[in-house]
């Protein structure tokens, strides 16, 4: 018997759970597609046979995908946040979300094609933000909040305050 997680995420999509969960796993580390549930008979958006839940891992993360039809749709109020070691794997994350029908949004967010949001975070931000110097930590915050894609260089450029 597979063990099962005490606490999972569950994500609301109307349909394609499924399909989410399979790029996510393709997308991200230590991320994987698990038990796919079928409908055993009709529900109000659906019918008999239907993927009705999907058991996937985002990066470590267990989730449920619940296809639950076009009632509650998705927000900002719920965002993965991805800690990238580089620019490459900050721009790996960002162009594999927005370039899959995705759309860019401010300060490393950025919403998939099924309107959830992440958060695409380089530790050098991380580390910026929190910098004991506020005047330096101040200049980080200032030049993020005009870009979409964090720019892990104009970022470190901003902390030394050039």
């Amino acid at each position: 018997m597979a063990s099962v997680a005490k606490n999972t995420v569950c994500l609301w999509y109307e349909k394609d759970a499924e399909e989410a969960a399979r790029f996510y796993a393709a997308t991200f580390p230590d991320s994987m597609v698990g038990r796919v549930t079928r409908a055993p008979s009709d529900f109000p958006d659906g019918k008999e046979g239907d993927v009705l839940t999907v058991e996937f891992t985002v990066m470590g993360i267990p989730c449920l995908g619940l296809n639950g039809g076009p009632a509650f749709k998705q927000s900002e109020a719920f965002s993965f946040q991805v800690s990238t070691a580089d620019q490459a794997e900050t721009d790996r994350y960002w162009n594999a979300i927005v370039g899959n029908g995705g759309q860019e949004s401010a300060c490393g967010w950025c919403k998939d094609k099924w309107g959830l949001s992440w958060q695409i975070t380089p530790l050098a931000l991380s580390e910026a933000m929190s910098d004991p110097n506020p005047a330096a930590a101040k200049r980080a915050f200032e030049a993020m909040m005009e870009m979409t894609k964090i720019d892990v260089a104009a970022i470190e450029a901003a902390r030394r305050g050039k």
